[in-house]
């Protein structure tokens, strides 16, 4: 009797353990998908303040920026996605009638105004129409949580069909590449592994993430010193039941291995946000054309800061090559 109560008392202590440390675990998935997907910046951005910004910090576009204003060149429109959320974008039309078109799509907790530097390029040195949306929970776009580009390339799909539907030629389509920064980039790489209208010609991604389990992985273990296992594991199974995606499932380096159209990808070689080294599966993955540009010592998203007339000729180059094909 007595060795019977004895196994009881290991058996009670050995659950009790167990759900303590599923309540533990939980508790971590849940932090960690909020520290992720809903960081505090990405709402409520003060577009105003947010130009004056990118002006100080990109002096060089501020001359174009302030002309657009004083002619009313930016237009700002909503669209209801899929999932019934209002999504958002500027439209700045070119200098002078044309098709070729630009969709830009910005960064992790970023909105459209902080990808005027690359509207820039296209706008006034190129002479093209832009559009810059602002992703699923970022900027003036409805939602709770983000998406780190994967659900987001549906968001985008229907913006390349809008910019398709206003900006065509004779021809009945528009000229369109596809360009991206850090999780716009991923989100540019998750579009490219799916079937895009003959409108879009090329990709251009900057400073993109393999994969946002890769990702994470890098962060957990650089933020917080923590292995994959087991909250990774957790969290990524919570956001497949909360979102309906998980970290595993967004992987740019799955969709470009589907992609045939030309890719340009861009990396700093200082970077330590989405590390350099994640840029090399990527290249190797996607199957040509294909281009590869690592700028010297520059951290995140800040090679076209360093290294402006290079980077400007890489897109001249490589979107001039392929943008009237």
């Amino acid at each position: 009797m007595a060795k019977g109560n004895k196994r009881k008392k290991v058996l009670v202590t050995l659950v009790a353990v167990i759900a303590v440390l599923l309540i533990v675990l939980f508790a971590a998935s849940e932090y960690m998908l909020s520290f992720a997907l809903k960081p505090t910046k990405n709402k409520g951005r003060n577009y105003p303040k947010e130009l004056a910004v990118m002006k100080g910090r990109y002096p060089w576009i501020a001359g174009w920026a302030d002309s657009l204003q004083r002619v009313k060149a930016v237009r700002d429109t909503f669209v209801v996605a899929s999932d019934g959320d209002r999504h958002h974008a500027l439209l700045i039309g070119a200098p002078r009638k044309t098709s070729e078109t630009a969709v830009i799509v910005p960064g992790y907790t970023d909105c459209a105004i902080d990808m005027l530097q690359i509207g820039y390029i296209y706008n006034k040195v190129m002479g093209m129409n832009i559009v810059i949306p602002d992703l699923h929970a970022n900027g003036k776009s409805d939602g709770d949580a983000m998406q780190m580009g994967w659900k987001d390339r549906k968001d985008v799909l229907q913006w390349i069909d809008i910019a398709d539907s206003l900006y065509r030629d004779s021809t009945c389509h528009a000229r369109i590449v596809v360009h991206g920064q850090s999780m716009g980039a991923a989100t540019v790489m998750n579009v490219s592994g799916e079937k895009t209208p003959p409108s879009v010609k090329c990709f251009v991604e900057d400073c993109g993430y393999s994969s946002a389990w890769d990702e994470f992985s890098y962060e957990l273990k650089g933020l917080f010193g923590l292995p994959d296992v087991p909250l990774l594991y957790s969290a990524s199974a919570l956001c497949k039941l909360r979102y309906g995606w998980s970290f595993g499932e967004a992987s740019p380096l799955k969709q470009v291995a589907k992609c045939r159209k030309p890719m340009l990808f861009i990396h700093g070689g200082g970077d330590t946000f989405v590390p350099t080294r994640m840029v090399f599966p990527l290249y190797k993955a996607k199957p040509a054309p294909k281009y590869l540009v690592v700028f010297p010592r520059s951290a995140h998203a800040r090679s076209y800061c360093d290294h402006r007339k290079a980077y400007e000729q890489r897109i001249l180059s490589f979107v001039g090559k392929y943008i009237s094909s």
